[in-house]
């Protein structure tokens, strides 16, 4: 085997060995459990609208009380299955994961996706904490690439989780050699 063959071989080995370790799979780890408080808290607040508006509706149309009645019990006992059901169900679902190589994201709850990004074609790594994140201890993570599909999210970290994985994201992109286009 002469020089330029075996470095072929070698060429697709790496290419082989990159491809393996990018597949997509189940990131490892979970959000924070409080993201679990943090989602049904918004979920609550979201309902807060709806009941208000039938609420004034009954007490401005008391001709139709039965009619009100029943729409406002439909209102909360699906409120109340939204907000009981979907942050278990979101927590079962949301994972992330980062190696030397890439970034690894799921979430959803009805709609769910799972990305991956290769550490060389990150941009920007930020993090954003809003009011009820910041009572609950909690942060998200945006890892923007140099892809059309968009950013990668990570939400409902523990607060020094998200500083821990920025600061090692930040290393290891730094590290990474490419021109993340």
């Amino acid at each position: 085997m002469d020089a330029t063959t075996s470095s072929d071989a070698r060429v697709l080995e790496d290419a082989a060995a990159t491809a393996a370790a990018l597949r997509l799979r189940d990131p490892q780890h979970r959000v924070s459990r409080r993201a679990i408080g943090y989602w049904s808290l918004r979920a609550g607040l979201g309902w807060l609208i709806p009941l208000a508006v039938e609420i004034v509706w009954l007490v401005a149309d008391l001709d139709n009380l039965v009619t009100h009645v029943i729409w406002l019990a439909v209102t909360v006992v699906v409120a109340a299955l939204h907000v009981g059901i979907m942050p278990q169900w979101r927590y079962r679902v949301h994972r992330w994961e980062t190696t030397p190589q890439a970034v690894y994201t799921q979430s959803g709850w009805l709609n769910q996706s799972r990305r991956i990004a290769p550490v060389s074609r990150i941009q920007t790594v930020d993090t954003e904490r809003g009011p009820f994140e910041q009572l609950l201890g909690l942060s998200n993570i945006t890892v923007t690439t140099a892809s059309a599909a968009g950013p990668l999210k990570i939400e409902g970290l523990d607060h020094e989780t998200a500083q821990r994985l920025v600061d090692e994201l930040t290393t290891t992109t730094q590290a990474n050699p490419g021109d993340a286009t």
